[in-house]
């Protein structure tokens, strides 16, 4: 029914957009932008249980309670790791 390409894109833009998702939601963070619109909501009800883990596993593995939070590249990175994988078993 479906192509093996199909699929593989698929996971490959549905990386990306996650990725484009938890940069905007950086950006929100620096420009101060309501997190509670409704297109707010949906950006942190989207990235918050790939961000949440990730921050978690931060504070509780390298003790880190600073002030710059690592998360979004570390969720990025996962996030892009995790797509490479199963892409690599869908081949």
């Amino acid at each position: 029914m479906f192509e093996t390409t199909n699929i593989i894109l698929a996971i490959h833009y549905f990386a990306r957009l996650i990725n484009m998702f938890i940069l905007i939601r950086v950006i929100f963070s620096w420009l101060r932008i309501n997190p509670y619109s409704m297109f707010g909501q949906f950006i942190y009800g989207v990235t918050e249980p790939i961000l949440s883990p990730v921050r978690n596993m931060i504070h509780q593995v390298f003790k880190y309670q600073g002030m710059l939070d690592f998360s979004p590249i570390v969720g990025m990175i996962l996030v892009n790791m995790v797509s490479s994988f199963v892409i690599s078993l869908l081949r």
